[in-house]
């Protein structure tokens, strides 16, 4: 198993709000965090990566190689709510922090499972073949809309609205999350990001993106690079996990 990340400020935002962090375990076991803050300067950045380093505290105490199933989705949504309490406290006690938050995608693979907790609109694909799928679904006001049949996917990509996002980690002292699972064979990859690289991409120009890279090495930072050439105009992060 291999992981690959990157995270760029883009070319038009002075900082960046976007935080990863991610481990490789073992041969068969490893986890990425991605997360897209909000809330102003500091806020994002803060509630970002004090949601990933919180994450990380808890994986690094409790993710073990022998985990069990069911203990490791309980654990996995322990780490994303302690999170999400974290970045709510610290928003309560600190005025220039109130009202900040942050998407979240959790990934953890172990044995050929994926397992993912999602809330927001950061996304993660599963590419196998000539086929890409998003596991996630974006809590979104613009995908509300495409489930009501109100507006087509395409013009969801450019609906002036599309930032708006329904659910994000550390605004309310309780958070609802996406708990996810889903095969993950050798030879597929794991593509984590933010909206500063789906918002350029359709799912299929994405995969043809990915597969435009021959080396693994070149993926994060290809498919960031592609992000800026196409206007950079948010803050981009790109992880990514291949069961080699």
């Amino acid at each position: 198993m291999q992981i690959f990340y990157k995270t760029d400020v883009g070319l038009l935002r002075r900082n960046n709000q976007d935080y990863c962090l991610c481990e490789k375990l073992s041969e068969t076991l490893a986890w990425a965090a991605v997360c897209d803050g909000m809330g102003g300067a500091n806020g994002g950045n803060v509630a970002s990566s004090e949601a990933c380093k919180e994450i990380s505290r808890i994986l690094k105490e409790e993710l073990k190689p022998d985990i069990g199933d069911d203990a490791l989705g309980d654990l996995m949504q322990k780490a994303v709510l302690s999170a999400n309490t974290k970045v709510f406290d610290m928003s309560c006690e600190d005025d220039d922090l109130n009202g900040m938050g942050t998407t979240v995608e959790l990934v953890v693979v172990k044995d050929n499972v994926l397992r993912v907790v999602h809330a927001g609109d950061s996304r993660v694909y599963k590419i196998t073949g000539d086929e890409i799928i998003q596991v996630t679904t974006d809590h979104s006001l613009v995908q509300q809309l495409v489930e009501l049949g109100q507006i087509t996917e395409e013009e969801a990509r450019f609906h002036p609205s599309k930032n708006y996002i329904t659910r994000a980690l550390g605004v309310e002292p309780t958070l609802e999350i996406d708990c996810i699972s889903d095969s993950f064979e050798k030879g597929e990859i794991i593509l984590m990001c933010t909206d500063g690289l789906s918002n350029y991409f359709s799912a299929d120009e994405l995969l043809a993106a990915v597969r435009s890279f021959k080396e693994n090495e070149e993926l994060a930072q290809g498919l960031v690079d592609i992000a800026k050439d196409c206007g950079g105009s948010d803050n981009i992060t790109v992880a990514v996990i291949i069961n080699d």
